[in-house]
C-alpha cells in the first residue's frame, strides 16, 4: 500500500492542475445537485416490523392517510383564576379554532368546548385544540408551521395563555450555525501555531472543506431519493470536517519533515503520502468499518446515519492522498516557516538520510520531558489516569435512553407540555394507542377500554374508534406518568401481555412511546454485540500494526475507559442536570436511544486513529534498536505534537456544535468532545505510555504461532528502507519542483 500510495502522491503533484481542477468539479456537480435534486429529512425514528411500526401502517390503511397526519395541541389557558368555559373565554377559543381550521395543509381543528365531546381540565381552567394535517411530519413545510405559530401568537393579543407543542410545531434541524463557524476559526488558529505558517493552515483548511462539502451536499441531494434523519447530514459535517483536518494535518507535517531532510517538494509530498497516507487510509478505514458496522443494530435510519457519515470519510482519505499533494506541490516550501526556509536554502543539496529519527526537530522540550516523567512515574501515572477515568464513568451504570425528548426549557412546546401536565396529567403528553385490527375488532376493543383502566399506570381509556365496515378500531389510552418514564415504558409491555391475539381479533400497542420503546430495545439488544464486534476489530488491527499482544489489549482497554468517562459525564450534565448552564442544555432528562451507538462507532475510529499514529513510532524507534523506555520517549516526541493538535482540532470541532447546536446532536457533540479529550490528553498522552513502559520489551511480543500474520505497515517503513538508497534525482523530475537558488529566493 505504501508503494501505491507513494504512486498516487507524485502523480497527484505532477499533474496538480489536473488534481485541483477536478475536485473543484466534483464540489460544483454536488453542490448543483444538493439545489435541484434534494428532498426532505425526517424527524421520526421507525423500525419497520416492529409492533409499534406495523400499527402504524395499518392504522393509515384502516382509517385513511389522515389518521397518521402530522398534529400539534393548541393548547388554551384562561387567565387568572378564569375558567376556559366562561361564555366571555368561550367566544375567543370558537374564534382561535376556526382560524386553525383555515391554516393551509389543516385536515380539520377539534374545538375542546364541543359539547358532545368536550376537552377540558377538571379545574376547567385550560382545554386544548389537536390540529391534525393531512401530510406527515416530514412533510409539513416551514410556511404551514410558522403560519401555526403565527396564530398561536395573535391569540395571546385576547388576554388568553395560548402555547402549541406537537410533531407539527417543531422546526427541521439545519446544517450550520455561528457556534461552528468558531469552531472551525479555532481549528485554524490551531493549524497556524503548530505549522507556524497561515498559508499551510489555510491549505489544510480548506481542502478538509472541499472534501467536507462535497460529502454533505451528496447526502443533501440523497434525500431527494432516499428518506434520511434531519440529523444525518449534521453528523456528516461534524465528523467529516474534523477527520479531513486531521488526515491533511498528518500528511502535511510529513511533507515538511521530508521537505527539511533536503527532497524536492515531489518527492517529499509523494513521500509524506507514502508513510503518513497509509496511516491515514488504515485510520479512515477504521473509521469507515466502526461506522459502517452501525448496520449490525438492524435499524435502517442508523445504518443510514453511518453509510452516510462513512462515505463523507471515505471522500474525507480521498481528499487527503490526492488534493492535499496537489495542493503542496502549488505552495512548495512555503509550507515551512520562513526561519525553516532560511535554513533549508543554506543547506547542501544532496538529501539527508530518510532515517525517521534522523528527521530534523523542533525543540521539543517540553513533549521529552512529559514522556520521561510519565514513563520514569509509570505507575503513579497510569493509576491516577485510570482513577480519573473510572470516577468520571460512574454515571454511566444509570445511563437512560429514550426517543421521546423533551422540548427545550423556555420554548412554546415547553410551556404547552407543561399545562397539559399540570391541567389534565403528566399521561397526555405521550398517549398510547391501541389498534384491534381483524374480526371482532368492535368488541374487543370495547373489553381493552373497559379493562385497561384497571392496569397501574393508565389515568384513562377513550371509547373506541371503529372503521365503517368494523374491521378495526383504536383505542387511546392516557398513562399516569411522562411519556419518557420508566412508568410509562413499563405500561406499553403490560398492555402487550394483558391484551393479545384473541377471537381473531390482533391487538397492537403503538404511538410515539411505543415507538420509543421498541427502538430502545432493539438498540439495547445491539449494543453488547456491536462492542464486542468494534472491540474485537480493535485488538486484529492492532495485532496487525504493531505485531504484539499486549500492545492491542492495552489500546482496547484504554478505548473502554474512554468510552465509559465520556458516556458518563453526558449521563451527568444532560440526564442528572450538573453544569448544563455551561453547555447551555435546553433540558435535561434520558439521552437519545442512538447516541450512545453512535458515540461508540465514532469515538472507536478516531481513538485507534491516536493509537495507530502515537505508538507506531513508538514500535519504529524501538525496530531500529531503541531501548524500549528510549523509544517511547522518542516515539512520544516525534507524534505527540501532531497527535495534541489534531486532538484540539477535533475538541474545536465537536465543541462548534454543542452552545448552540441541536437538541438532538448536543448530547452526542459533547461526547464525541469530552471523549477526544480523555482519550488524546488522558489515554494516550498518559496512560498508554506508562503502560508501555511498565511492559518494557514484553510489550512487543508476538507468539510464535501468530508471526504468519502480515505486517501491516501504517508508517511506510519499507517504502522508507527503499528509499534510503537513493536520492531524489532517481525520481522523475517535476517540472516546477523547488531548487537551492529559488529555496534561497523565497526564503529572502
Amino acid at each position: 500500500m505504501a508503494t501505491f500510495l507513494h504512486r498516487l502522491g507524485l502523480a497527484s503533484v505532477r499533474h496538480r492542475l489536473g488534481v485541483t481542477v477536478a475536485w473543484i468539479v466534483v464540489l460544483l456537480a454536488a453542490a448543483v445537485g444538493a439545489s435541484t435534486m434534494s428532498g426532505k429529512t425526517m424527524n421520526t425514528f421507525e423500525i419497520p416490523g416492529q409492533e409499534s411500526t406495523t400499527a402504524l401502517t395499518l392504522i393509515e390503511e384502516r382509517f385513511g392517510s389522515t389518521a397518521n397526519g402530522a398534529t400539534a395541541q393548541v393548547v388554551l389557558q384562561a387567565p387568572g383564576t378564569a375558567k376556559i368555559t366562561a361564555p366571555e373565554t368561550a367566544g375567543q377559543v370558537a374564534k382561535i379554532v376556526a382560524e386553525l381550521e383555515k391554516l393551509p395543509g389543516v385536515a380539520n381543528a377539534t374545538n375542546p368546548l364541543d359539547p358532545a365531546s368536550p376537552v377540558v381540565s377538571a379545574d376547567q381552567r385550560a382545554a386544548y385544540s389537536t390540529v391534525t394535517y393531512s401530510a406527515q411530519a416530514p412533510d409539513i413545510t416551514d410556511t404551514q408551521r410558522e403560519a401555526l405559530l403565527d396564530v398561536v401568537a395573535d391569540a395571546r393579543a385576547a388576554g388568553l395563555t395560548v402555547e402549541v407543542t406537537g410533531e407539527a410545531a417543531q422546526a427541521t434541524t439545519e446544517v450550520g450555525g455561528s457556534a461552528e463557524v468558531i469552531g472551525v476559526i479555532i481549528a485554524l488558529l490551531v493549524l497556524t501555531i503548530t505549522y507556524g505558517s497561515l498559508v499551510t493552515a489555510g491549505m489544510n483548511l480548506i481542502t478538509a472543506v472541499v472534501g467536507v462539502g462535497i460529502g454533505a451536499l451528496g447526502i443533501t441531494t440523497l434525500t431527494g431519493f432516499v428518506d434520511l434523519q434531519s440529523t444525518t447530514p449534521i453528523l456528516a459535517v461534524m465528523l467529516g470536517l474534523a477527520v479531513g483536518i486531521d488526515y491533511a494535518l498528518f500528511i502535511v507535517t510529513r511533507f515538511r519533515q521530508e521537505l527539511l531532510r533536503g527532497h524536492t517538494t515531489a518527492d517529499a509530498a509523494a513521500m509524506a503520502v507514502g508513510t503518513a497516507g497509509s496511516a491515514v487510509v488504515t485510520a479512515g478505514a477504521t473509521v469507515v468499518i466502526a461506522l459502517a458496522g452501525l448496520a449490525i443494530a438492524g435499524i435502517p435510519f442508523l445504518t443510514e446515519m453511518g453509510l452516510a457519515a462513512a462515505a463523507t470519510i471515505v471522500v474525507a482519505v480521498l481528499v487527503a492522498v490526492t488534493l492535499v499533494p496537489a495542493v503542496l506541490g502549488f505552495i512548495g516550501v512555503r509550507a515551512l516557516p520562513r526561519r525553516a526556509r532560511q535554513q533549508l536554502a543554506q543547506r547542501p543539496n544532496a538529501p539527508e538520510t530518510n532515517d525517521p529519527a534522523a528527521t530534523p526537530q523542533a525543540d521539543r522540550g517540553f513533549y521529552t520531558s512529559w514522556a520521561r516523567t510519565v514513563t520514569r512515574r509509570r505507575w503513579t501515572s497510569l493509576l491516577a489516569a485510570v482513577l480519573a477515568l473510572g470516577v468520571i464513568a460512574v454515571p454511566v451504570f444509570s445511563m437512560r435512553t429514550t426517543l421521546v425528548q423533551a422540548p427545550a426549557d423556555g420554548s412554546t412546546q415547553a410551556k404547552a407540555t407543561q399545562i397539559l401536565s399540570d391541567r389534565f396529567g403528566a399521561g397526555l403528553t405521550g398517549p398510547l394507542l391501541v389498534l384491534v385490527d381483524g374480526e371482532g375488532a368492535a368488541t374487543r376493543a370495547a373489553a381493552v377500554a373497559q379493562q385497561a383502566p384497571a392496569l397501574t399506570g393508565v389515568a384513562l381509556a377513550a371509547p373506541p374508534q371503529v372503521t365503517a365496515d368494523g374491521s378495526a378500531a383504536l383505542v387511546t389510552i392516557i398513562p399516569t406518568s411522562g411519556p419518557s418514564s420508566q412508568e410509562t415504558m413499563d405500561l406499553v409491555h403490560t398492555l402487550r401481555e394483558k391484551f393479545g391475539t384473541t377471537d381473531g381479533a390482533r391487538v397492537y400497542v403503538t404511538g410515539s412511546t411505543a415507538v420509543s420503546v421498541d427502538v430502545s430495545q432493539k438498540l439495547n439488544d445491539a449494543m453488547p454485540v456491536y462492542l464486542g464486534l468494534v472491540v474485537g476489530l480493535a485488538l486484529v488491527l492492532l495485532v496487525l500494526v504493531f505485531r504484539s499482544i499486549l500492545v492491542p489489549v492495552a489500546g482496547v482497554i484504554g478505548f473502554l475507559l474512554t468510552i465509559g468517562a465520556s458516556l458518563g459525564a453526558t449521563t451527568a450534565v444532560f440526564q442528572w442536570g450538573w453544569l448544563k448552564d455551561i453547555v447551555q442544555a435546553e433540558t435535561t432528562g434520558p439521552l437519545l436511544s442512538l447516541s450512545p451507538i453512535i458515540v461508540i462507532g465514532i469515538l472507536f475510529g478516531l481513538a485507534m486513529d491516536y493509537q495507530v499514529f502515537l505508538v507506531s513510532r513508538m514500535h519504529e524507534n524501538h525496530a531500529h534498536g531503541a531501548q524500549p523506555r528510549d523509544a517511547i520517549i522518542t516515539g512520544f516526541r516525534q507524534a505527540a505534537p501532531v497527535v495534541l493538535a489534531a486532538a484540539c482540532i477535533m475538541f474545536a470541532v465537536f465543541g462548534g456544535f454543542i452552545p448552540q447546536g441541536d437538541a438532538i446532536l448536543k448530547p452526542i457533540a459533547f461526547a464525541l468532545a469530552l471523549g477526544i479529550v480523555f482519550d488524546a490528553f488522558i489515554i494516550r498522552m498518559i496512560a498508554m505510555p506508562a503502560a508501555l513502559a511498565l511492559l518494557g520489551r514484553a510489550a512487543w511480543w508476538l507468539p510464535r504461532w501468530l508471526r504468519w500474520l502480515p505486517a501491516f505497515d501504517v508508517e511506510g517503513a519499507a517504502l522508507t528502507r527503499a528509499t534510503s538508497t537513493t536520492t531524489s534525482s532517481a525520481s522523475a523530475p517535476d517540472p516546477q519542483a523547488v531548487d537551492r537558488p529559488e529555496l534561497a529566493a523565497k526564503a529572502n
